[in-house]
């Protein structure tokens, strides 16, 4: 009697390999639970760097990228993954969607894997020990917009603004309703921490503007995070592979900001022992970034002005003019727009420099954003420590401050309390110590 055979079982030289890119550890993690049931070897990327390296390192069967990524644009990314590794079967998640690769061999398992590691997602995003409340007792329906009754100082738990694959985030109530933004309208850059509406703007129009030459002025109080959002437009621009080069034209005496900023011949001025290019040139092809733009001297106003009509500088002691291209951004805590009614900051460069202006606001002004930054800052620290969370009287102390640094204050004070707290895993208020930045 003749048997059917039976196809000899495919044993493969390695095991299939799939490497999941995304910023959120929690996504990561489910992705890599899920694929792990279905017998993949599962490594991960925190960046869309460190997946273009690890994939160059040893190229993965299937690649899962997340819907956005912390250091370069989707798009791109993808587009130059596909050419660079056509092999690789490249799936995209963005919320409940996913976009497969037209090869696709693993297509039905990998978008199974992706649906199970989105449907398991039922916690608050990232939400840390020290702002996890206890769970409210039933309460009657109410409205969406309705406010969660508390009391002083307590950190609440609520969705505000959906963040990219989870839809949920947590608010601190700092005595006024937090503003809010329809679900999914926009979605938020991963380096401007915060859901509040004012934030979510700043994404907005940085996204609208980033792909243009258009100059930006970027006014906000000090310690507001200007270069981060001047950072995000470069980011985010056609010139993104091009340099990136920032001078704070406060910080330089005014004797040699002409030199640092075009650039010098040799001899040129006592002590020019040798030429030297200036930033605005090293930054050709790329941005650049003039921060607090206005402590720039009248004088050197007239100069700057004259490159950016013509994008023509002249070197100190140079007679040739040398054409350059670059974006611009500059930024200020001033009101620039006053000062150019006054004279004493020159209207026709502000003109120039003003073309589309986008603000940050102080800390106060989005202070429901607080647990976030805590979050964010806190997980920051812990990559040269262990990781601190705070107590609630620490917690009360920071939500009852009125934050004059703003964001970059909140930076310091945190970093004060973990180098007071010691091998204490937890900050209480005695290691909130607010300092000198107190007015």
């Amino acid at each position: 009697m003749q048997l059917f055979s039976i196809p000899p079982l495919n044993l493969r030289a390695r095991p299939r390999t799939a490497l999941v890119a995304s910023a959120d550890s929690s996504f990561r993690q489910r992705l890599a639970h899920q694929l792990a049931g279905l017998r993949w070897q599962v490594r991960e990327a925190e960046s869309g760097a460190q997946a273009w390296s690890q994939a160059e390192t040893a190229a993965p069967d299937a690649v899962i990228v997340d819907s956005w990524l912390p250091d370069l644009d989707m798009r791109e990314f993808l587009s130059e993954f596909k050419q660079r590794f056509p092999e690789v079967d490249l799936v995209t998640a963005a919320g409940d969607m996913a976009a497969e690769s037209p090869r696709g061999p693993y297509r039905q398992e990998l978008l199974y894997a992706l649906r199970g590691a989105q449907e398991t997602d039922t916690a608050a995003w990232n939400v840390p020990p020290a702002f996890q409340a206890p769970a409210p007792a039933p309460e009657p329906a109410q409205s969406q917009t309705a406010l969660p009754v508390e009391t002083p100082g307590t950190i609440s738990v609520s969705p505000i603004h959906p963040l990219p694959g989870t839809g949920k985030t947590i608010s601190i109530q700092s005595g006024r309703p937090p503003q809010t933004v329809e679900p999914n309208s926009v979605e938020r850059l991963p380096e401007l921490i915060g859901n509040a509406a004012c934030m979510i703007e700043i994404s907005r129009r940085v996204r609208l503007v980033a792909p243009r030459t258009t100059p930006v002025l970027i006014e906000g109080p000090t310690g507001s995070g200007k270069e981060i959002v001047a950072e995000a437009l470069h980011r985010l621009s056609t010139r993104s592979r091009k340099p990136f080069v920032a001078i704070n034209c406060a910080a330089i005496p005014e004797a040699l900001l002409e030199a640092e900023l075009f650039g010098h011949t040799r001899g040129a001025f006592t002590g020019a022992v040798q030429g030297r290019v200036g930033r605005i040139e090293a930054a050709d092809g790329g941005t650049l970034f003039l921060d607090e733009i206005g402590e720039m001297p009248l004088s050197l106003q007239a100069k700057l002005l004259r490159f950016v009509e013509c994008g023509e500088l002249q070197r100190v002691g140079d007679n040739e003019p040398v054409r350059v291209d670059v974006r611009i951004i500059a930024a200020t805590h001033r009101p620039l727009a006053e000062h150019a009614q006054t004279g004493s900051f020159r209207s026709d460069l502000y003109y120039r420099l003003a073309v589309f202006l986008i603000r940050t606001p102080s800390l106060a002004e989005h202070a429901q954003d607080l647990p976030l930054l805590v979050e964010h800052f806190l997980e920051r620290l812990g990559r040269d420590i262990p990781v601190k969370r705070l107590d609630s009287g620490a917690l009360g102390k920071l939500a009852s401050h009125n934050w004059p640094g703003n964001v970059r204050e909140l930076e310091h004070v945190l970093e004060r309390g973990a180098i007071l707290a010691g091998d204490n895993p937890v900050l209480t208020a005695r290691e909130i110590d607010f300092g000198l930045l107190v007015n």
